[in-house]
């Protein structure tokens, strides 16, 4: 949804709600306003959400904020609308934050996405996450050089020719400098009682 039809849809929604609370006798209490507003805010939710559950929440979060205003709102409708848009809003940049712990890691696809035999038991794989976590702080202690090339042969999985091409250096260095990172790597792993 573009941010004109975000500004649009409102004002059509309130409008549409008051004609509906027109002929609904003109309540103005929560419950009136509950009554006639419900449908539409949780359509305008669902917009953004896209999860009924989701849309759900944010509608009543937005009725419970506004009893809590209570009298000092001047215009409800269009308040609700406001707050269940910023709601919306606040949801969607929440939920961008969260990464999964899989991708945080640039590694395997959480267990649930696995089929069912290659899921392993959640003790088992958040001991393996914490051993891929230790290696990659012991990657990160390495010389920028040799974290470069272990990046490259690893996550990138590059050959020997293809990581001399991107940085330069002949094959046979690249393989010299990559043995001695390596070395260094099992060292520190060895240092912090992980045995290589």
């Amino acid at each position: 949804m573009s941010r004109i039809e975000s500004a649009v849809e409102p004002n059509k929604a309130v409008a549409e709600a008051d004609a509906a609370r027109a002929e609904a006798g003109g309540a103005e209490s929560i419950e009136g306003l509950f009554a006639v507003l419900e449908r539409p805010l949780l359509g305008y939710a669902f917009r953004f959400t896209r999860q009924t559950e989701m849309a759900q929440d944010l509608v009543q979060e937005a009725f419970l904020r506004l009893h809590a205003q209570g009298d000092s709102v001047r215009e409800p409708r269009r308040w609700l609308y406001r707050t269940v848009h910023n709601l919306a809003l606040n949801a969607q940049r929440d939920g961008a934050r969260i990464v999964p712990l899989a991708h945080a890691t640039a590694e395997r696809p959480p267990a649930a996405d696995l089929p069912q035999e290659d899921a392993l038991p959640p003790d088992q794989e958040l001991a393996r996450w914490e051993l891929r976590t230790q290696v990659r702080q012991c990657v990160d202690r390495l010389d920028e050089r040799s974290r470069g090339l272990v990046h490259l042969k690893f996550d990138e999985e590059l050959s020997y020719k293809e990581i001399s091409a991107r940085t330069g250096l002949s094959v046979s260095n690249v393989g010299y400098l990559l043995h001695h990172a390596l070395k260094s790597l099992a060292a520190e792993l060895a240092r912090t009682g992980i045995s290589p």
